[in-house]
């Protein structure tokens, strides 16, 4: 027993202890158990994946499709990611050079830091961003650099870039997250323009987390690789288009010489991802344009109801222009203790949301709510949102 207890410590010291978990899950782990919750904390759209794609899935092990894929992805995924950004984004990649199709986006994202990334490497993150970035970060024993876009209306600047780049002339690349989640704020191609000589001149290397590309309102997507393809690795998936979050098929498109790497950390790290998943993907990507343009208006207008009644509340929301979320100022009586708000959300009302903490500098003071959720939770979450604050003021 003295060994093992030994052992036991020696596992528990090693520097994935030192990391804590993504802010976002380790909120919900702490308010999931409420009886009655209605969860708008975390991305999971509450459509069903399109009836065309289950199909191809399951025509896949019908087929007896059950050998390893391809390390990369399977040459027909490959070749549909190409054709699909070349038909939505006018880039060109080649599928057999440039392209790998990951267990989920989350896996790309963290194949690429493994890859490039070496102890001492600063990396520029917009914040607030998406949590995962962070604990990704710290493992690959690179410093973050946060840039704080909360008094830029949530939008990187071209200004707040080169003076980050003042500070930190070494800084090895920079991870944008357009339309950004938490905030549901797009990058307008006219920004990216501005910002994109700016990266060029000093030596950046671009991570795009485009995941919610294909979930804007009343704007288009523009990939920064569009600008910077040869310094630009792009990161996409199935999970918030098509509804496949269960699935866990993503993908990343670049330069061969990036890609190389990658791909040998992505072999080292799952081999390759499930072929049933693989095949719903390119039915996704070659057959199935109109599904997130059938999901579109739903998230639209189940975004316009929210913010409105919030906003109706006296909780100040601004209107969001991509993915399924809105960022949310809580009370004033509250300061900036997001925590506090969201767990007394929680246990008072019922409604859970993520702290904006958890999203980095400039989320503090703030909630995100995910509007992935039915017309009815929406509604209902609506009604105890009200009913908490009357009380809370009543209680004065």
């Amino acid at each position: 027993m003295p060994h093992l207890a030994a052992d036991l410590t020696a596992i528990t010291a090693t520097p994935l202890a030192e990391i804590p978990p993504s802010g976002i899950r380790a909120f919900a782990q702490k308010v999931d158990d409420i009886p009655s919750l209605i969860k708008l904390t975390l991305g999971e759209p509450d459509l069903n994946t399109p009836e065309h794609v289950k199909q191809a899935a399951v025509q896949s092990i019908l087929d007896n499709d059950s050998h390893y894929s391809a390390q990369k992805g399977t040459p027909k995924l490959r070749r549909a990611i190409s054709a699909y950004l070349k038909r939505k984004q006018n880039l060109s990649y080649d599928p057999e050079t440039e392209v790998i199709v990951t267990v989920g986006a989350t896996e790309a994202i963290a194949c690429a830091m493994l890859a490039l990334f070496q102890p001492g490497d600063e990396i520029i993150v917009p914040t607030p961003s998406y949590a995962l970035y962070f604990p990704l970060i710290q493992f690959t024993k690179a410093k973050l650099v946060p840039i704080n876009t909360a008094k830029t209306n949530f939008v990187l600047t071209p200004e707040a870039l080169k003076d980050t780049l003042r500070q930190h002339p070494h800084a090895k690349a920079i991870l944008l997250n357009y339309p950004t989640n938490p905030t549901g704020r797009e990058c307008s191609s006219s920004v990216l323009a501005q910002l994109a000589p700016i990266i060029a001149e000093n030596h950046l290397y671009v991570i795009s987390d485009e995941i919610y590309g294909e979930l804007t309102y009343g704007i288009k997507h523009t990939s920064i690789a569009h600008y910077l393809p040869e310094r630009t690795l792009l990161i996409n998936g199935l999970s918030k288009s098509h509804a496949m979050t269960g699935y866990r098929i993503g993908y990343i498109a670049g330069p061969a010489n990036l890609i190389s790497p990658i791909a040998k950390m992505h072999a080292f790290l799952v081999t390759a991802p499930s072929n049933p998943a693989q095949a719903a993907a390119a039915e996704a990507l070659e057959h199935g344009d109109d599904d997130p343009a059938q999901a579109r208006p739903i998230y639209q207008k189940r975004r316009d109801y929210l913010v409105k009644a919030l906003n109706d509340l006296g909780l100040k929301t601004m209107t969001s222009e991509g993915a399924f979320y809105v960022f949310t100022q809580i009370p004033a009586e509250y300061g900036t203790d997001d925590e506090k708000f969201a767990l007394d959300l929680a246990r008072q009302a019922k409604v859970g949301g993520t702290p904006g903490s958890a999203f980095g500098p400039g989320g503090e003071g703030h909630v995100r709510f995910s509007y992935a959720a039915s017309d009815a939770d929406l509604h209902e979450a609506v009604n105890r949102i009200k009913n908490f604050l009357v009380t809370k003021d009543d209680n004065k």
